[in-house]
């Protein structure tokens, strides 16, 4: 598929800090992609390049098939962005500034905007001076979800919403990708990433260190297995590809790394196994594993 956003090599210093060191991204058409990574590891700068808020130092950046440093204002009307911290213009009421938003884009639905305000349960007629953290991330959403764009960039965009405003948020999230929108996704809730994400990239040291599917990356890392076998393996602990190893009379629980589970599994069922289950890693496991190496 198409790619609608690629950095490829991508490198950039702040003085003697490098903050992007040969950073690859790729995002295709129609997918929601997670950007996963904790402060400081690159993703702000990715996104400020992505946005041609930065320029690389080296390598290179293609956002809907232009140059995002010399094509900023043209690209800019396919998009919307919703950063973390949102902030408005004070003096206008949300309802102003979310059609203001739309028009910088490439337009606004105006029904759709209607029935985003009275989902989230924004009062369009409130100056934006008066709205707490939440509501002004609520405008900045509606803005963007309203609005007639074929990208959506989102960075941390749920960290005021309370639960049932996440809730709803996610149903947004799947209903775009459904209408054939594509979506970065920057977020430190992995759950809200295992949720939604048809594809991941998690960076580290400005590097990328893992990407593709959630069932790609589990697939090269590690199960957790659960049995009650008739004869314990007392040296289980042994066992190539082996850890984490629980005894508990008739039972065993262990991590197995993916290539080592066949032989693992074949020689388990020879201690007779009565029950077993096994779990694969969710994303928060693969994404604390990487940082943890």
């Amino acid at each position: 598929m198409a790619s609608v956003l690629r950095m490829s090599a991508v490198t950039k210093r702040f003085g003697s800090t490098l903050a992007l060191d040969a950073f690859d991204l790729e995002v295709v058409t129609g997918e929601i992609h997670g950007f996963l990574g904790p402060n400081g590891a690159g993703k702000s700068t990715a996104l400020r390049m992505a946005l041609g808020l930065l320029r690389a130092d080296g390598g290179e950046v293609e956002l809907l098939g232009g140059d995002p440093w010399r094509d900023a204002p043209t690209l800019h009307r396919r998009l919307a962005y919703v950063p973390g911290e949102v902030s408005l213009w004070p003096q206008l009421s949300g309802g102003e500034i979310i059609d203001l938003l739309g028009r910088l884009r490439g337009g606004l639905d105006a029904a759709r905007r209607d029935e985003l305000i009275e989902e989230f349960e924004l009062d369009p007629t409130r100056k934006a001076r008066g709205y707490s953290k939440g509501n002004r991330q609520k405008v900045a959403l509606i803005a963007a979800l309203a609005s007639d764009v074929e990208l959506l960039l989102l960075d941390e965009p749920t960290g005021g919403l309370d639960p049932l405003m996440e809730a709803l948020f996610q149903r947004h999230m799947v209903a775009e990708r459904e209408r054939g929108r594509t979506v970065l996704l920057s977020s430190h809730m992995l759950s809200e990433v295992e949720a939604l994400c048809d594809s991941v990239t998690i960076i580290r040291s400005g590097r990328r260190v893992e990407h593709g599917s959630l069932a790609d990356l589990r697939h090269l890392t590690a199960t957790r297995i659960s049995a009650t076998v008739t004869s314990p393996p007392v040296d289980l602990d042994e066992w190539d590809g082996v850890s984490e190893v629980e005894l508990d009379e008739g039972r065993v629980a262990f991590v197995v790394s993916a290539a080592d589970l066949p032989a693992t599994m074949t020689r388990l069922a020879t201690f007779g196994i009565t029950a077993i289950t096994s779990h694969p890693p969710t994303l928060e496991e693969l994404f604390l594993r990487q940082y943890e190496r």
